[in-house]
């Protein structure tokens, strides 16, 4: 069975994790959460995480991809301890996905320099990781960006997200993804045959098929 590594920083962005969260764990894979320390931390909408591991050198062990997941704390000291995990998870080739504030971690890594890429804003991106980033002719206005194995999202576009992260890891293909995009953008009213897909999945053995 596939297992995705989502990282939680404490005031972290709920909205931001569920809607993929929950289409991985429906297509048969597992979600692990991990911590820093492995210590509970809690969402910006009040939601407190008891977090699987912490985050450390075993961390991607048996993990297939890794997804940070924004909020307010990827400025602060605490963020560095996912600089080695995710160094390593580029080193394996491992789709990675970062969402809100954890696109701007990594371009203070020097990851989204070579890569097409979105964020919050890319002022914000230069201002904040300076010279460490120098990707500004491949930032994309646009509400998600899948380069090969790595998402970028800003903020407000978790569903695109979640649509981009899916191909990414392997999970649906990009035609199926937009189906699934589709019908939790528009409703079950409006996209009533990506919604019977959808449903047909949800009552299927899918853990088997990855």
């Amino acid at each position: 069975m596939k297992t995705v590594l989502f990282v939680l920083l404490d005031k972290f962005a709920d909205w931001e994790a569920a809607p993929l969260a929950a289409a991985v764990t429906t297509l048969g894979a597992q979600v692990k959460v991990a911590s820093p320390n492995g210590q509970p931390v809690r969402s910006i909408g009040g939601f407190t995480t008891m977090p699987d591991i912490g985050i450390s050198g075993d961390s991607l062990n048996s993990c297939y991809g890794v997804v940070l997941i924004g909020g307010m704390s990827w400025r602060e000291n605490v963020a560095e301890t996912v600089a080695p995990l995710v160094r390593s998870a580029v080193e394996r080739n491992m789709p990675i996905g970062a969402i809100c504030d954890a696109v701007v971690f990594l371009a203070q890594l020097g990851i989204l320099n070579n890569i097409t890429h979105t964020g919050n804003m890319l002022d914000d991106l230069q201002n904040y990781a300076g010279k460490k980033y120098s990707g500004e002719k491949l930032y994309r206005n646009e509400p998600a960006v899948r380069d090969n194995s790595i998402v970028t999202a800003n903020g407000t576009a978790a569903l695109e997200f979640a649509r981009e992260m899916l191909v990414a890891l392997g999970m649906l293909s990009p035609d199926d993804s937009a189906k699934w995009y589709r019908l939790f953008k528009s409703g079950c009213y409006q996209a009533q045959e990506e919604a019977a897909w959808w449903f047909e999945i949800l009552n299927s053995p899918f853990g088997d098929l990855l």
